[in-house]
């Protein structure tokens, strides 16, 4: 304690610490605290309300063992697939759509928000009443088609798929959002150029456009990605991870074993391999995009 305080007073200025300290006392305490915690857990055969000792990794044996649990992670990584890069692209799209005259309006973008401020568990109940098999608004349009109804999220063929559409539904307005401000950052003397060579619509796009909207792009495919893999909400309010486990995921089984069953050091264990997961996407994804950059300034 002592070398510290010596070593603080030859600081110059000791006054900006002082004013960050509350922030890392909190990332501390309600971050990197937890985190260790579960680590250690997940070494343990901690249950919620009894003792714990040390198991080595037999919980980390017991998921990749666990067939549900392997069946989480292929529903997760289908939902991920499913929801993050549909929703770009139509993000993107719909971005360019309302950064022309023609849809430029407040009131047109608002409503394309709108859907992402609403809460997930309110948003769940709303679709739960789309899908619903006797008088929702799905099969009402299958029948209007002529089609048979169907059961939307009875089905395990389809009950996944449902959630899928109903979360690109939701996270359209967000992207749309994110690309319309890289959009509105291009500057307007790269197409006039363009217009100036004879260049078409597509070949902006692909030169212009789409390079300049990298980074934005990279933002939305790593939060799209971290996200996604932390699906939850919707899957416990509209399927339970049902039916057949056909739209359980990492974190609802998580949710499962340490909330409901109360086996903490199995559920943390689960959690670190989502932890391992996520690090692992997002340093490809960092990798990837710093190798892009380099063959572009190439």
């Amino acid at each position: 304690m002592a070398k510290l305080i010596r070593f603080m007073k030859k600081m110059p200025d000791k006054s900006g610490y002082l004013l960050i300290l509350p922030f890392f006392i909190i990332f501390i305490y309600f971050w990197i605290t937890p985190i260790v915690n579960v680590v250690t857990d997940s070494f343990t055969d901690y249950q919620l309300f009894g003792a714990k000792s040390f198991t080595g990794i037999d919980n980390y044996i017991k998921a990749f063992s666990d067939t549900t649990f392997v069946k989480a992670m292929i529903n997760t990584l289908l939902y991920t697939v499913g929801t993050v890069f549909p929703t770009m692209i139509l993000g993107f799209l719909i971005a360019q759509l309302m950064n022309s005259s023609l849809v430029r309006t407040k009131i047109t973008r608002t409503f394309m928000f709108l859907p992402h401020v609403l809460s997930m568990v309110a948003v769940s109940v709303i679709w739960l009443l789309i899908y619903d098999p006797a008088y929702g608004h799905a099969n009402l349009i299958l029948k209007f088609f002529g089609m048979s109804p169907s059961k939307w999220l009875q089905n395990p063929d389809t009950a996944l798929i449902s959630i899928i559409i109903m979360s690109v539904w939701k996270g359209i307005g967000y992207n749309m959002i994110i690309n319309l401000a890289g959009l509105q950052n291009i500057p307007s003397s790269f197409y006039e150029v363009a217009d100036l060579d004879g260049a078409n619509y597509f070949q902006k796009t692909w030169k212009i456009t789409l390079p300049m909207m990298s980074p934005t792009t990279f933002f939305l495919l790593v939060t799209g990605l971290i996200g996604s893999f932390n699906v939850f909400e919707q899957v416990n309010v509209m399927t339970g991870g049902g039916p057949a486990n056909a739209t359980t995921t990492i974190i609802h089984q998580v949710y499962l074993n340490g909330f409901t069953y109360f086996n903490m050091g199995y559920a943390s264990a689960q959690s670190v391999i989502l932890i391992v997961i996520v690090l692992i996407v997002t340093m490809i994804n960092f990798r990837v995009s710093s190798k892009s950059a380099e063959v572009d300034m190439g």
